[in-house]
């Protein structure tokens, strides 16, 4: 049984849904050594979340921020946020991001993430400039084959 934790960041982005599957699997070296096993993903963040959709058609992230924004807008008619400290774009970043998740648990298979053929992970930034987002990896599963030999 192989057991691993680590932590990495994502490069700073836009508002918007960004595809960052390839980003996070060669942010994790230790994935090539499972053969079958389990990667828990943690964003670190309140105002940036992770969520696994359709990595194919630009149209879905479009549409994801589209209903986002306007399912959670920084101005809602006859509501104020209380909590604007960091600006207008803050507590509807808190509650979007509550609303897809602050983690991932994905499969794993033969040294990558066993994601269906139309899946990729996204980075949901909620926040106009939210900054370099940290994530933890934490995996655990069997070993592959060569490195049970080495």
């Amino acid at each position: 049984m192989e057991i691993f934790q680590r932590d990495f960041s994502l490069e700073p982005r836009s508002r918007g849904f960004h595809l960052v599957t390839r980003e996070v699997e060669s942010a994790i070296p230790e994935l090539a050594d499972l053969e079958i096993g389990l990667v828990h993903l943690l964003i670190r963040h309140t105002s940036a979340s992770l969520t696994l959709n359709e990595n194919a058609s630009p149209d879905v992230r479009t549409d994801f921020r589209s209903w986002f924004d306007a399912a959670v807008p920084e101005d809602p008619d006859g509501f104020r946020w209380t909590h604007t400290l960091e600006g207008a774009d803050d507590m509807p970043a808190h509650l979007k991001g509550s609303l897809t998740g602050f983690d991932l648990t994905l499969p794993v298979r033969s040294g990558r993430f066993h994601l269906g053929t139309w899946q990729g992970i996204y980075l949901c930034e909620h926040r106009d400039r939210g900054g370099s987002r940290s994530l933890t990896a934490t995996g655990w599963g069997q070993a592959s084959r060569t490195n049970i030999l080495d």
